[in-house]
């Protein structure tokens, strides 16, 4: 490298140099250059100005050859000099250096560079290697002090680093020296602590694309030890933080509080993550070579904050699991995700074939009834349908869209925890408010499905009870079972195997992939209905947990519903004393376990997890409102038609608003953010809630059934929302998938701006419902369709209807769609089925004489 010059000498020289250029060309008696007026006032472009070259070329006037082009060349590469070293003077104060504006590797361009490309210096006597090696300094000396400002992760300071990975990240820093862009690219991708800390922008993601995106080959593969060290592909990790104060410093206390957002999730390191967020964490995304293990990663970045930290009692745990840290590979799909992705196939093609059918020979002739039960044509026109028989209980609709609706909006509120925001702080406190009851309280719209399900199962078999029809109950499981099991069965299928290959992100592993793991392993629980009892941290698509509760409720609702009919004081007694018991064991539950079966601002992760364990999917402790239904489907049976006076609806009206009122309204305080866990208040809320708001819903269905309408009830009744109904098991199943699926693929931080704006999600929504569309229409109706076929039989007479319509048994057990958790409400041929003359003489009566508008 040549001896260091100072600026000033430099400058000196360079003045000089024009000087005698011009004197030389005024004496010159042989030249034939003369200068323009302009020029001769101002030979040369100050250092300032940003004048045109051309402004200051000198003109021709006769003498032509090589001494003239000399003269020529050396005014252009005085005035270029002079405008490059001014322009990089703040940075170049050592060297001459040379500029060059092509964005490839100064590694690479050593070997690559050619006479003919060679770039246009400063100093045209200079040699290629000469000016190769002052960009290297120059370029060394701006990397030394950015570096210094943002210090490069070197992932091998891990004693137990494999010589791999020490080779790599020796490339990497090499790069870094170098200005080579894949080495800087790599540092750019890591995450950076940035503005607004104590606003909650704590979880710096990094650049997860530009991190996956880096492949690079060593200029001298020869020259590397290992053929496989020749290229270094990048490697995105995840790692999570969570700070230890050992002393009880209100300050800090108060900092990190806000460093943490408040904490409406209050996680401990070791909480499960896939479908509650660790909120108290700090999540921070990594790059790094791809030959360095999670080990790796993880103990430089507990070496790195300890050193941080160092004689401040505060540390740090730190985590980095193997699956967050990802590399971008082409693997080719194992048999199981090949034989899954066969099925999907299958089912379009035997649909598309079974569409083709029946637009072919419905002209001609009735198609095959088997040929067309995967008919797209046909399952649309059902599910789009909104007809309805006279005895069809409307109002059931209304109420099921309004609990499902509830609880999208609370599962989303759920999911959108995991998302990074730049002020996380700002949305907590926005959320910490009494009004957002309305999402926490999701554990209550699950149990009006619960009600009807009992109610509807009541409502069906007691019809049969009171008709002297025989209640076929093997007939009965094998329907339900064909029903609710092939949607869940390809959903599990499809979440297992095909959605780990729809996408990638930095909480991709967690939310999808680690959830596929744990369904690879535990999926026949689903399929038993029996994966309630093991806990959901290990539980196979954790929100279909709702199914085995009911599954196995329905198993055991024929004895109640028998000892009911056949002894009604000894079986109404026996109800109520199981409903109180279960309500006991709901509050002794909490009490003794700490429980709380609603999402109190700052909840506890480990005390979430426990609720449902313990309480929330164990089916005695929900069979309160399950029983509350089966006396509901009672009464609607024997009680139709009932005289009721205005001053008997008022006070129903009355007692069913309070109910509701208190049981949404009451643990509003709950939701503060100042809000303390209070065992007594969880006891009352998880005992008494949900009985509470079922009363609601069962006043309603009862009295409209009964023709007692106001503007209200009608409101529920609409017929629109039977197409909801029918895909309220489908979007049931569906909305968590999408809603992680989403949360998987998010890759950068984002503004909370409102609750709204967040939870009214339009193109989620969509996503949701069309899902929905597609796995009704594939697999819900049209085994439903199959079902009626199977379960087809010849007439069987009525004991105790001897002038009426006789209905056939399949229609008795075929048609009539037994009640289960979101399912469609019974049609027009089921409700026709479930009749009786015991309540036809009156049903006209209550329908025309009972419209009341309160």
């Amino acid at each position: 490298m040549r001896p260091k010059i100072a600026p000033y000498f430099m400058g000196a020289h360079l003045l000089l140099l024009v000087l005698l250029t011009l004197n030389t060309s005024s004496n010159n008696n042989k030249s034939a250059y003369a200068l323009n007026t302009a020029e001769t006032a101002n030979p040369t472009c100050s250092l300032k100005d940003n004048c045109n070259l051309n402004d200051n070329f000198l003109t021709a006037t006769g003498e032509t050859g090589e001494k003239a082009a000399s003269k020529l060349e050396n005014k252009i590469a005085s005035i270029f000099e002079d405008k490059v070293n001014y322009s990089l003077k703040l940075f170049a104060d050592e060297d001459v250096i040379e500029y060059n504006a092509r964005e490839s590797n100064l590694t690479e361009r050593a070997h690559m560079a050619t006479p003919a490309a060679a770039n246009f210096t400063l100093r045209q006597l200079q040699d290629a290697a000469d000016v190769e090696e002052d960009e290297r300094v120059y370029l060394y000396n701006i990397g030394q002090r950015f570096m210094s400002v943002a210090t490069p992760f070197d992932a091998a300071r891990n004693p137990n680093a494999s010589p791999k990975c020490r080779r790599q990240m020796r490339r990497f820093l090499d790069g870094l020296d170098n200005f080579d862009f894949w080495a800087l690219k790599m540092h750019d991708a890591t995450g950076k602590i940035t503005s607004g800390i104590l606003n909650g922008n704590i979880n710096q993601p990094g650049d997860f694309d530009q991190c996956l995106g880096i492949s690079s080959v060593a200029d001298d593969a020869a020259a590397v030890d290992d053929e496989a060290d020749a290229e270094i592909k990048g490697q995105y990790c995840l790692a999570y933080a969570q700070p230890v104060l050992p002393h009880n410093s209100k300050r800090l206390r108060a900092l990190f509080k806000l460093i943490q957002s408040h904490g409406p999730f209050k996680s401990e390191f070791n909480d499960p993550g896939h479908r509650v967020p660790r909120y108290s964490l700090i999540n921070w995304g990594i790059c790094v070579p791809d030959a360095c293990s999670y080990q790796d990663v993880e103990y430089t970045v507990k070496e790195y904050l300890n050193n941080l930290t160092t004689s401040t009692g505060i540390s740090f745990q730190v985590r980095v699991e193997p699956k967050l840290c990802q590399v971008r590979d082409n693997k080719p799909w194992d048999r199981n995700t090949t034989w899954a992705v066969r099925f999907f196939l299958i089912i379009l093609s035997i649909t598309v074939l079974s569409t083709i059918y029946e637009r072919c020979t419905k002209a001609d002739q009735k198609p095959n009834e088997w040929f067309t039960a995967f008919s797209l044509d046909k399952n649309l026109r059902w599910l789009f349908s909104t007809s309805s028989s006279p005895n069809d209980i409307e109002a059931v609709h209304g109420i099921r869209f309004l609990n499902a609706s509830m609880l999208l909006f609370s599962h989303k509120s759920m999911a959108m925890f995991f998302n990074p925001y730049n002020n996380r702080t700002e949305m907590s406190e926005s959320l910490g408010r009494p009004w957002t009851v309305i999402g926490r309280a999701a554990s209550l719209y699950t149990d009006p499905f619960l009600l009807f399900s009992g109610m509807l199962t009541a409502y069906s078999l007691f019809g049969r009870l009171f008709k002297g029809q025989p209640v076929r109950l093997r007939n009965e499981y094998v329907s339900r079972l064909m029903r609710i099991v092939p949607p869940l069965a390809a959903l599990i299928l499809f979440c297992t195997f095909v959605l780990p290959l729809w996408g990638s992100g930095p909480q991709w592993n967690l939310v999808v992939g680690h959830h596929a793991d744990i369904c690879k392993r535990n999926w026949w629980r689903n399929l038993l209905f029996i994966h309630n009892y093991f806990g959901f941290s290990e539980m196979c698509l954790t929100h279909t947990h709702h199914l085995g509760i009911d599954t196995e409720l329905f198993a055991v609702a024929p004895l109640m519903i028998l000892g009911l009919w056949k002894w009604p004081r000894k079986g109404l007694f026996t109800l109520l004393l199981l409903g109180a018991i279960g309500t006991a064991a709901r509050y002794y539950t909490t009490v003794v376990n700490q429980l709380s079966n609603y999402i109190y601002f700052g909840t506890n992760i480990q005390r979430l997890f426990r609720t449902a364990d313990y309480m929330y999917s164990f089916p005695p402790h929900r069979s309160t409102v399950y029983i509350m239904g089966i006396l509901l489907g009672y009464c609607l049976r024997k009680y139709r038609g009932i005289q009721l006076t205005k001053t008997q609806l008022r006070l129903g009206w009355v007692v069913a608003t309070a109910c509701v009122l208190v049981s949404l309204l009451g643990p509003a305080p709950m939701g503060d953010i100042n809000y303390q866990y209070n065992t007594t208040h969880a006891a009352i809320y998880a005992a008494f809630a949900p009985i509470a708001w079922c009363i609601f819903f069962a006043w309603i269905v009862f009295v409209s059934h009964n023709g007692y309408k106001n503007k209200f009830t009608e409101m529920l009744s609409w017929r629109g929302f039977q197409v909801s109904t029918k895909l309220s098991y489908a979007i049931y199943l569906t909305q968590f998938p999408v809603f992680f699926f989403n949360v998987g693929r998010r890759r950068h931080i984002h503004h909370y701006y409102n609750f709204v704006s967040i939870i009214l999600d339009t193109n989620e929504f969509i996503c949701i419902f069309l899902a929905s569309v597609a796995l009704t229409i594939f697999f819900d109706a049209p085994f439903q369709n199959i079902k009626k076929l199977i379960f087809k039989r010849a007439p069987a007479p009525s004991k105790k209807l001897e002038n009426g319509h006789v209905k056939t048994s399949t229609q008795i057990s075929g048609d009539a769609k037994q009640p289960q958790l979101l399912e469609t409400y019974p049609t027009s041929e089921s409700n026709t089925t479930a009749s009786t003359t015991l309540t036809n003489s009156r049903t006209s009566n209550g329908k025309v004489t009972h419209e009341h508008s309160e």
